[in-house]
């Protein structure tokens, strides 16, 4: 994999507010509409004049009332899930689809032919790399095997001797900060793994944590790594961030995709010590929730994966982005009707007719 250079591209469009207006044309079908991926994934294609159909098993996700269209299915793991994909990507001409929730990559990969017969194209990683992502015990042993620096990890007590302190305790299979436990007793983290088998035990890393967002091509290539600071964060998701360049962070990202052979959206955590070694924690194979950010620096990863869902022979071009552009998140809100429609936000201006 090859690194990459920043430039200075110009920001994308911001979206409109509220439910846009359908612009006709075939539509992209994106999945996970409740989490902050899918709902950054949903802004750009509709800023950039998609025709979205936005779906999540919660019937308020936010995302669906941004999108042209929004739609309840079921949860991944639910026997008609991908029925029900093919279903409103049916009625509403969808021909792609965007998954954003790394849980639903199994099924996904399992109804891809389903979904292929209705019309609707996809590009999903292999199987066992999201295997390989989504558990953190697996991952740790295979990017160790191939060299890339990683914390000291285990999933068993014996394993314990192994791993220096101070430690932080997880599920291996968990997202975000749940179920994250520090502890600094040795005796403490061996009563953890024994009454819980499913977490696992790491070295506690200092310096500055950082997440790079990724984008692979189908056939390896590395098309972009944006790191950016995690100057802040809530509940697993960052509020502030700051997009940075670094090639000792760039390298040990790749290194950590190609360990794991990952193609699509990435998003890498780790930290970078004082010293200015970067370590990589885990690879998450989906868009990540601090997306926005990665697409104000100016790569628009979004529409780069786009175009290889519907294109897989399609030569993607290596994204460039801006150092030093900063984020800062807050709330905001979307209202929609009992019918679905949209309602007017009272604390934006109303639209003024020409």
């Amino acid at each position: 994999m090859t690194s990459t250079l920043p430039a200075r591209p110009a920001s994308p469009t911001p979206p409109t507010p509220g439910r846009p207006q359908d612009p006709g044309g075939p539509a992209v079908l994106v999945t996970g509409a409740g989490g902050p991926a899918g709902v950054a994934v949903v802004r750009r294609l509709v800023a950039l004049g998609h025709r979205v159909v936005a779906v999540d098993a919660d019937p308020t996700a936010a995302g669906t009332a941004l999108a042209t269209a929004g739609a309840t299915v079921p949860r991944a793991d639910h026997a008609r899930f991908v029925d029900a994909l093919v279903g409103v990507a049916t009625a509403h001409g969808a021909d792609a689809l965007v998954g954003t929730v790394a849980e639903e990559l199994p099924a996904l990969a399992a109804g891809a032919a389903q979904l292929a017969r209705a019309g609707v194209a996809t590009w999903l990683p292999d199987p066992t790399a999201v295997a390989l992502c989504c558990d953190k015990a697996a991952f740790a042993r295979t990017v160790h095997a191939a060299g890339v620096p990683h914390p000291a990890t285990t999933d068993t007590g014996a394993g314990l001797a192994a791993v220096p302190g101070p430690w932080v305790v997880k599920p291996r299979a968990g997202r975000g900060s749940r179920g994250v436990r520090l502890l600094d007793s040795r005796a403490a983290v061996a009563d953890a793994l024994r009454e819980d088998p499913s977490l696992i035990a790491q070295t506690r890393l200092g310096g500055r944590e950082f997440t790079a967002d990724a984008l692979v091509a189908r056939d390896g290539r590395l098309l972009t790594v944006v790191p950016r600071w995690r100057d802040d964060t809530r509940a697993g998701i960052s509020v502030k961030g700051t997009t940075f360049d670094s090639p000792a962070v760039t390298d040990v990202v790749a290194g950590a995709l190609e360990a794991v052979r990952l193609t699509g959206p990435a998003n890498v955590q780790g930290f970078v010590a004082d010293d200015g070694r970067a370590t990589v924690v885990e690879v998450n194979p989906r868009f990540s929730g601090g997306l926005p950010l990665t697409l104000a620096a100016g790569a628009d990863v979004v529409s780069a994966y786009l175009t290889g869902v519907r294109d897989p022979g399609a030569d993607l071009p290596h994204l460039w982005f801006t150092p030093g552009v900063r984020m800062s998140r807050y709330f905001a809100e979307v209202y929609t009707a009992d019918d679905g429609a949209a309602v007017p936000d009272p604390c934006r201006p109303a639209r003024v007719r020409a």
